[in-house]
């Protein structure tokens, strides 16, 4: 569920600062909430796995971009451009994801956050603001590769102290029968 909600967050924050600055939020947004995105994604890709993944995926794209729509009408076109952007580029991440199967988590969260920030890098801001502009699509690249590799490590440690907590609990509670 905390991956559901990260990624509802970050969706409304970044379309809804876009809305506000412009072309010059997509960045920092692409660092802070795009990467967090693709990253978050695939979580929910290992959690739906056979539980109606597309669908699923689907309903929360559209969800982003309605709340993103709910909370500003006044940006519909960027809500509409990142509904676009994330249906296209979550293909992606998933076929590519299913693909490197075989392989460690981080490299599967990593290789497949490259096409798919490449892809939604593409899509968004040339919908968004009706132009194709290198600048922006390069540095949101940039910034979403970066973005998703460095949550990929946050997200790598979480899990860590989780099983170490989970660990840590399983020896009290066996301690505590003797």
């Amino acid at each position: 569920m905390i991956y559901i909600v990260l990624y509802l967050i970050a969706v409304v924050l970044a379309n809804l600062s876009v809305g506000a600055f412009g072309p010059a939020a997509t960045i920092i947004n692409a660092f802070l909430f795009i990467g967090l995105d693709l990253t978050s994604r695939d979580r929910l890709h290992d959690r739906w796995q056979g539980k109606n993944l597309s669908l699923k995926m689907a309903l929360l794209i559209c969800t982003g971009s309605i709340l993103s729509w709910a909370l500003n009408s006044s940006t519909g076109p960027i809500a509409l451009a990142s509904f676009v952007a994330f249906a296209v580029a979550a293909s992606v991440d998933t076929f590519v994801y299913q693909q490197l199967g075989h392989y460690p988590r981080w490299l599967r969260v990593n290789g497949s956050n490259l096409p798919s920030a490449a892809v939604d890098s593409l899509i968004f801001p040339t919908l968004a603001f009706g132009n194709f502009l290198l600048p922006v699509v390069l540095g949101q690249f940039l910034a979403k590769s970066t973005g998703g590799f460095v949550w990929s490590l946050i997200f790598r440690l979480a899990d860590k102290q989780d099983v170490e907590l989970t660990t840590l609990r399983v020896e009290s509670m066996q301690h505590e029968e003797f």
